[in-house]
This record gives structure tokens, sequence and C-alpha cells, in this order.
């Protein structure tokens, strides 16, 4: 019998894992090993995967995995650890105290980095949210410590990218000591990770973070016979409410300076395992005495024994192999089992033996409220419309929270920026081509994107807080059936999820994916989901031709993208990245509502990008296309310029879809530098333009001043009225500004609802931006994959374009 005919509800006990290499670590490594009970919790809404708990965790596995899984009945088994107190690490006294931060996923590692030194690291509750290791330098008492957040890892046996870089952090750089971030609620699978911790030889300080949550479940912690046990300094922290991170530093120093007397606990794993690794470990001091210099000599005796694949490229053992293998194939034969299992058995003894004894659970287990949200949420019938009803939310409360907002930035650059600029330039007699450089370059085009600045940062807010709250995790686990049909994992789901903040960091936490072919079918399939640069463009549409619906054409445009990108990852599957789907395996954390601290840290973290680039290459090409639409120096008409010309050039290409003016074309070319300027660039174009036209009584500095003040306020007003609207699903009609944007007018009537609509579709899909090429460039180390996007995707948008705009014409929505 095996795992996946287990119905939900049903608890067996695992008797043999039927997969080999690499993947067969993993699930070891994530607690399923045999004689442990599991219990299949619930099926999917489209019937896989499914989601099992074992040793008090979450966890959602693919039913073609759980096939591998044998079980049989619950006999009962109990398993004890020897626990024996020696040893210790060398003490390197340094000036600076260097400190690795490890731990499981969501175990709140840079939430606490976050706490202690006030960086702005990502915070986010599914596996994989700190990609690369971040740092923060900062004193602490008088003693300068430099604190490194490695990206969560469930082992240092590495299955991901981002567990090979921090277990190659933490054995090539041997930091002075390790802070090992710990899941008070799930002690037992948090102390695999430190047993291994453990056996670098590096000091180890335990942070029992979530300890507060922990309290609330009716555990108790033995903190004392946990250090005597463990040999090493254990503190109990709250990194959500500061609590505890002062002595946690204490410990840290005096785990530094004080090696001698904190002392490392030689783990022991039995009598026959030690012999083999005292074995192996004395030979390769003797015949590699350059190795035992860049790894600890223990670690890598155990390594070469497990036959990590990453240490032995990296070691060059060949001529004198015999020994290890020898050895393994001993232990394999006194055991029955093979050298992964054997290992992974001796640490899990370790660590149950050491919760047993420190660990009280209350006798009558109360119903999380983690189940019970998931009753709902994960529901076969329910799990997928809440899914899609949450995304909707999202947008609308983006738009109706922003929009007040991004109307006060718009009356502000039009009105009142621009008047002081002229009249500061004026006062100082700066020449005309000056005065329009800076308004109708700088001002028209960085101002233009600056306007939607709200948007990006409202639509940041709600997608972290769905990422710390824990549902993103969900989300993968209801569509995994759908991305395992287009052959992709259903951990993907994640990057593309990101991909709707921005396409760069979504490319970069691809390499959360194990098998290189999910990397790449998945990368190439992130540009399809409309990052925030694309708002302005939707904003500045939708706010002109669909002012009531606009939240839910927005919508239409995200659909369309995950829609797209199903079928053209079922295309490619079936053609550039022929072969068999990665497993999948997945930890659902607990629902934890995230702090509004962090969730402002995170939101400023991911919207301060768009400012940055607003100031910056934003402004230069801003600066470029006013050049371009004013050479010929002096030339009378916008489209006789160069610019003017090149989009006159390239705009048959865009006729048949409803944009052909050279106004557009332009617009799409400069986008493909960066999407948020294809509104600078139309600014320029047609608001210089009209500029003449425009010709009223400037108000005085005073009443510039309080115009200011009295339109913010109105704009909190009508944000919170429109909130309040959004949930009686409602939307509230806001009365025109008799100022309309200058930009707004000129695309009514260069515009039809169908022609907008069509170009918003193709502005979504047309090609990625140059920072996303460098994202491509530096992930996969090559331009092929960005070729390949930007060539499909261009042909993708047109074709789509097409089909709305022709098909439209063709109902007599023109």
């Amino acid at each position: 019998m095996n795992l996946a005919m287990l119905k939900p509800g049903e608890k067996r006990k695992i008797v043999k894992i039927g997969v080999r290499g690499s993947l067969k670590r993993r699930l070891m490594d994530m607690g399923l090993l045999v004689g442990e009970e599991v219990k299949v919790e619930k099926v999917a809404p489209l019937g896989d995967p499914i989601e099992v708990t074992i040793k008090d965790y979450s966890l959602s596995l693919r039913k073609r995995e759980a096939k591998g899984i044998l079980v049989e009945a619950m006999n009962g088994r109990q398993t004890t650890g020897n626990h024996k107190s020696v040893v210790g690490s060398q003490q390197s006294e340094k000036k600076t105290i260097s400190v690795a931060v490890a731990g499981n996923p969501n175990s709140g590692k840079s939430t606490l980095i976050n706490a202690i030194a006030g960086t702005k690291l990502q915070v986010g509750n599914w596996p994989g949210v700190t990609v690369e290791k971040r740092e923060a330098v900062f004193n602490h008492e008088g003693k300068r410590i430099k604190l490194v957040d490695l990206p969560g890892t469930y082992s240092l046996s590495p299955y991901t990218q981002e567990e090979i870089i921090a277990r190659d952090y933490l054995a090539h750089e041997k930091p002075d000591v390790i802070v090992d971030v710990v899941d008070s609620t799930n002690l037992e699978r948090n102390l695999y990770l430190t047993v291994q911790l453990m056996e670098l030889g590096i000091p180890v300080v335990v942070a029992l973070n979530i300890y507060d949550e922990a309290g609330k479940k009716g555990y108790k912690i033995d903190i004392k016979a946990m250090k005597k046990m463990l040999g090493i300094l254990v503190i109990p922290t709250v990194a959500t409410r500061k609590k505890g991170l002062s002595d946690l530093l204490n410990a840290v120093v005096e785990a530094a300076e004080n090696q001698s007397v904190h002392r490392l606990r030689e783990l022991n794993y039995g009598e026959d395992i030690e012999s083999a690794v005292r074995s192996v470990e004395e030979h390769v001091k003797s015949i590699y005495p350059s190795l035992v210099e860049k790894y600890p000599p223990r670690w890598l005796a155990i390594k070469l024994m497990e036959g990590d694949k990453h240490i032995l490229k990296g070691v060059d053992i060949s001529d004198n192999g015999n020994l290890v293998n020898e050895t393994v194939s001993q232990l394999t034969s006194a055991h029955g089992e093979d050298i992964e299992s054997i290992m992974a058995d001796a640490r899990y003894a370790q660590t149950v033996g050491l919760t047993q004894e420190v660990l009280k659970k209350p006798e009558i287990r109360r119903t999380e409220l983690t189940e019970k949200i998931d009753r709902v949420v994960l529901n076969r019938f329910c799990g997928i419309p809440i899914f899609l009803a949450a995304m909707w939310l999202v947008f609308k409360l983006t738009f109706d929270v922003s929009t007040p907002f991004v109307d006060w930035v718009d009356a502000m650059t039009a009105g009142p920026f621009t008047r002081w600029a002229e009249a500061i330039l004026g006062f100082i007699f700066a020449p005309d081509w000056v005065v329009s450089l800076c308004t109708d370059g700088i001002i028209a085009g960085v101002g233009f994107v600056l306007v939607f600045v709200p948007v990006i940062f409202a639509m940041m807010f709600f997608i972290t807080f769905l990422e710390g709250s824990g549902y993103m995790a969900r989300a993968a686990f209801v569509m995994d059936r759908a991305m395992h049909a287009m052959g992709l994992h259903g951990k993907s789901f994640i990057p593309m999820l990101l991909g709707f903040g921005c396409n760069v960091p979504a490319i970069y936490a691809t390499r959360t994916l194990e098998n290189p072919t999910d990397k790449a079918l998945t990368a190439l399939i992130i540009p399809l989901m409309s990052c925030g640069a694309r708002l302005p463009v939707y904003v500045l549409f939708t706010g002109v031709f669909f002012p009531v619906h606009s939240g839910t054409v927005l919508w239409s445009l995200y659909v369309m993208g995950i829609v797209l990108a199903v079928g053209v990852g079922v295309i490619f599957r079936k053609t550039l990245f022929k072969g068999e789907a990665t497993m999948f395996i997945m930890e659902l954390p607990p629902y934890r509502m995230p702090s509004f601290r962090n969730l402002m840290i995170h939101t400023w973290e991911k919207g301060k990008h768009f400012l940055i680039k607003a100031g910056t290459y934003i402004f230069a090409i801003s600066v470029l296309v006013w050049f371009l639409l004013n050479i010929p120096w002096g030339v009378e008409h916008k489209k006789d310029s160069l610019l003017g010309m090149a989009g006159q050039t390239i705009a048959p290409v865009f006729e048949p879809l409803g944009f052909g003016g050279w106004e557009a074309a332009s617009s799409l070319v400069t986008g493909i530098i960066a999407k948020e300027i294809v509104v600078g660039t139309m600014g320029e174009i047609y608001v210089t333009e009209r500029k003449e036209e425009q010709k009223e009584d400037s108000p005085t500095l005073t009443e510039d001043l309080k115009e200011i003040g009295l339109s913010f306020a109105g704009a909190v007003e009508t944000s919170a009225l429109n909130v309040f609207s959004t949930f009686r699903i409602a939307s509230i009609s806001t009365e025109e500004d008799e100022g309309q944007s200058r930009l707004r007018s000129v695309i009514h009537e260069a515009f039809t609802p169908l022609r907008s609509y069509a170009f918003m579709a193709f502005v979504l899909l047309y090609a990625p931006c140059m920072v996303t090429a460098i994202a491509f460039r530096q992930e996969f180390g090559t331009w092929k994959w960005f070729g390949v996007a930007f060539v499909y995707e261009f042909i993708l948008a047109w074709v789509v374009a097409f089909a709305i705009y022709q098909g439209g014409s063709l109902l007599g929505m023109q």
C-alpha cells in the first residue's frame, strides 16, 4: 500500500521510501522516514497534490511522489537518541564577529535580522523568500557584529540552489558563530538542521523563535535541559515583537569570545557510524591535508560517506576513494539500508530523543486556526474560486485605494510643480530650450510616471500581505495540478506570482526550483505576468475609457497573462523542454498575521525600485526622448522629429492592431527599455504638442500650497470611502475634475475603448524590459533565453492584439 492510496483523515506508518538519490534525501530531510506516522489531510481542489502531516507540520506533495512511499497500519515506534556531551570548536577572535543566521524556511530569519539591525530584508511566509544572502553590520555593547541572512534550508545536503548558497557559505566562509533560528512550534523538524550545523564544528546559538505561539499552543520547553543536552546556548525570542534579541546578541558575543566555556557537544550517532566517520576522517587528514584546511574534517568525512555530489565536485579523491566506498559498503550491509537513510535515521534519533526530553505538549490537542482556515481555503470546491476572488480583491483594492492619490499627484505635477519650475527658470533667465527641456522633458516624462507611484505601492502592499500571511504557499498547493498539466512545478507558481510585482526578482526567484528545465520554462513565462511597471499604462487607459469598471478590466488583463502563460507553458513543454517534471514537495506554513511594520518595510523594498528607476534611467531616457522630439533643432511638428520619423516607419506594423499612429509606435519603442516609459513618452509627445492651447492665469504660491493640502485631504477621504465601497461590492462614482489631466484628454481623442484594450494587451505581452533582460543573463549565464522570450512575446502580443481589435470590430464594438 502506498501513501497516494490513503483517503483524507487516514494515518499510516511509513515502511519504505521507494525513490532514490537526491529525491529520497529530500523526502527524508522533510521528515518522511521509515517508521514515522503520516496522515493524509486533504486533496487539492484539482485532485493533485495531497496535503499530509508528519511531526506536527504540513507538507504538500504530488501523488506521483506519494506512490513511492509505502505505508502500513500504525504499530507504534519509539526512537531515542544517544546524548553524549564532549568537544568544542576553535576560537577565532576577530575585531568583527561574523554571524551566519541559518534556519528552516518560515522560521523568521529575515524578520529577526530586520528586528535586530533595522535592515530592510524581504520578509515572507513561503519557502525561498530570501534567495540571496543579505548582510547587516552594527555595534552591540562595543562589539562590531556582521549578520549574514542565509537562504532558508531544511538540510546541509542541498537540494535547491538557495540551499547550496547557504551550505557553501557555512563551509567555506567559516563564520565565528551560527545563529540557528528554530521555530518553537515545530521543534523536532527544525532541530534536524541544528544537528547538521553542529557537525560543522562552528559555535552555534539557537534562537527559539516564535516562542509566544508555542506557549499559546500549550507547549512547555525546558530550555535549561536543552542547553545542557546540546552543549550550546539557547535563547527564546519573538522577532516580530523584538523580544529576547538583546539576550541573543549577548549570547552570540559570549559564544564567539568564550568558546572554551561553551563547547559544542560532539554528536554520537552510534558506535558503528562513529567508527566509520573516524576512519574516513583520519584518512582524509593524512592523505589530503589541504582539504582539512578548506572544510571541517568531521563534516567532510560525513559528506564523503553520503556521496554528496556537490562536495565530490570540489574535491579530488579518485585515487584514494576505495576506503570511503568500503566503509560505506560495510555500513549499508550491516544496517540493510542505503547511506542516506542510515544518516537521516541517526540524525533524527538525536532530534527525537532531544524533543522527548525537553518538550511537553498538552494531552488534549486543540484544533489550530490554520486547520480551520484550510478546511475552507483548500476545499475541493472552494479553493480555486477563493484564489480567484482573492486576486480580484487585490486588484480592486489597489485601484480603490490608490486612484484618489493618482489624481492628486497628477494634479500636482501638471500644475504647481510645472508652474514653479517655469517661474524659477524664468527668474534666472534660462533659455527657452532649457525651460522646455525641464518642463516638457523631465517633468512631463518623469512626472507622468511618478503619477502612478500610489498604484505601485498599493499593489505591493496587498501582495506582500498575501505572502506574509502564508496564503501564497496555499495558492501553489491549489494550483499545482494546473501547473503540472503544463509541465511545471507547483512551486513555479510562486515566482509567477512574484512577477505581478516585478519580473526581475521573479526571475531570480526561479533558483528555488531544483530542475534546470523547470527553471528555464518558468523564467520564459514570467514576463507574461503583468508587473507593476505596466500599471501606469493600465491606470491611464482604464481611467479614461473604463472609469466605473477599472478594477474588473485590470483583473481581466492579469487573468489574460495567466491563461496565455499556461498555453505557452504547454507548448514549450512539448517542444523545447521535453522530459519528465520534477517532484513536488513543499511545506505549508501556518497562517500568521504579518506585522504592519514588516508589511511597510517589504512594501517599501519593492516599491522603492520604481522610484529609483524614475530618478535614474527614466530621468535620463526622458531627456533623451526630449532631444529626439526636438531634432532636427527647432522642428515645428513632433512627427517630423527623429523619434516621430522612427515611429512613422514602424507604425504600419501596428495599424492592424488599432493603434497605428506614430505616437503610440514611438511609445512602444521606448517601452522596451522600461514599461513605465510608455506613459512618460506619451506625455512628452501628446501634451507638448498641445501645450500652447492652454493659457490661464497662474495662482499664487499661497494658493498652490493651500490647494495641495486640501486636495490631499480630499484624496485620503475618497480613498477611505472607496475601501468601504469595495467591501459592499460596489463602486463609488467620483465626479470628474474640471481640470482633467491633459494627457488623459488627448488619449480620449486618440483612442477608443476597443483600441485602448488592444493597446493594453499588447503592452502586457510584447517584450521583457531591459532590466529583466539583465536578470535573464545573470541567472542563466547566457542571452539565449532572453532572446527566445523577446521573439515569442512580440509575436504573441501582435496576434492577441490583432484578435482583440479585429474581432471586436467584426462584432461592432468599434
